[in-house]
C-alpha cells in the first residue's frame, strides 16, 4: 500500500489536490471533463518537458515499480482503476484521484474463463455469464487470456482446467454446473483434480447471497487448487455470477498471490 504524492498538470495550472478521471465517448482520457493524457512519475523525477506539458502526472513513491500491463488501484477495493499500457494510463473504472489517497499496484493475474453448458456448447443458448465473469475479474486486475465453452461433461471440464494450469494460468473461473440436476458436474470434476480445496469461497457465496434468495444454500460452488492454479466455480446465470463474485472479490487477489508466491507484495507495494 502507498499514497499518491502529487498530481501535476502544467496546462491545468500546476498542482491539484483532487481530480476526476474518466473516459469520454471517443475513448480518450478526461480529467475533470477536459481531455488530457495521464502519465506517472516516481518521487524525485523531473516533471518538466514537452511530453508532460499537456498531461496530468500522477506522482507515486520512488520505490513504486509500475510495469507494462500493471493496474493502479486507488481507494478502497479499486474505487478508481487505471491500467498502464503503451506508456500511459487507460481508465478501467472512472473515479477520483487525490493527493494522499491510498493506492496499490496490481500486477495482472493470468486468468481463463470456462463456461459449462450443454446448450451453450451446442450454440443453442447465448453465454451471458462467461462475459460477465470476465468483466468482473478484469475489474480486480485479472486479464483473461483464454475462454471456452464445454458441455456438462466431467472429462471435458477437467481437460480444460488442467490444460490452462499446465500453461501457467493462475486463476480459472468456471460458470455453470453447480446445481442439483443430473448434468451438474462441475464441483465433482474440479474436486477430482484438486490438490487442495478452499472451502471459504463457496461458503462466502452461500452466506452473502442469502440477502438475494433464501435458496442460496442450494448452490454447490467450490474452489480448488491444482498445482499453482486456483479454480473457482460460479453459478451458471449472469445474475448468480455477479452476486457470488461480489461475495469473494475482496480476497481473490490475495488468494492467488499467496498461491503463486507473491503474497509479500499483497497485490501491490507497501510504502
Amino acid at each position: 500500500m502507498m499514497r499518491i504524492l502529487r498530481l501535476y498538470a502544467p496546462s491545468l495550472i500546476g498542482d491539484h489536490t483532487l481530480c476526476y478521471v474518466s473516459t469520454n465517448r471517443d475513448g480518450n482520457v478526461c480529467i475533470n471533463d477536459v481531455e488530457i493524457q495521464v502519465l506517472w512519475a516516481r518521487a524525485g523525477d523531473p516533471l518538466d518537458g514537452e511530453e508532460r506539458a499537456g498531461a496530468m502526472t500522477v506522482v507515486l513513491p520512488r520505490e513504486a515499480e509500475l510495469k507494462e500491463g500493471d493496474f493502479l488501484s486507488v481507494g478502497k477495493d479499486g474505487d478508481t482503476l487505471l491500467r498502464w499500457q503503451d506508456g500511459r494510463f487507460r481508465v478501467c473504472r472512472a473515479g477520483f484521484l487525490g493527493v494522499s489517497e491510498k493506492a496499490e499496484i496490481w500486477p495482472a493475474i493470468r486468468t481463463a474463463v470456462l463456461t459449462v453448458s450443454d446448450k451453450g456448447s451446442r450454440g443453442e443458448r447465448e453465454d451471458t455469464a462467461g462475459p460477465e465473469l470476465e468483466h468482473l475479474a478484469f475489474m480486480q486486475g485479472c486479464v483473461t487470456e483464454d475462454k471456452k465453452i464445454v458441455p456438462d461433461d466431467p472429462e471435458e471440464i477437467c481437460a480444460a482446467v488442467m490444460a490452462w494450469a499446465e500453461a501457467g494460468i493462475s486463476l480459472v473461473l468456471t460458470t455453470g454446473g453447480t446445481g442439483l440436476s443430473q448434468r451438474d458436474n462441475t464441483p465433482e470434476a474440479l474436486l477430482s483434480i484438486a490438490d487442495k480445496t478452499v472451502p471459504g469461497f463457496g461458503e462466502m457465496m452461500r452466506i452473502e447471497t442469502l440477502k438475494y434468495t433464501e435458496r442460496s444454500f442450494l448452490t454447490r460452488s467450490v474452489a480448488i487448487i491444482t498445482g499453482r492454479t486456483l479454480a473457482v466455480a460460479f453459478p451458471g446465470s449472469r445474475r448468480g455470477v455477479e452476486q457470488c463474485f461480489g461475495a469473494i472479490a475482496g480476497g481473490l487477489r490475495h488468494a492467488v498471490e499467496t498461491l503463486t508466491g507473491k503474497a509479500s507484495e499483497c497485490g501491490g507495494h507497501k510504502h
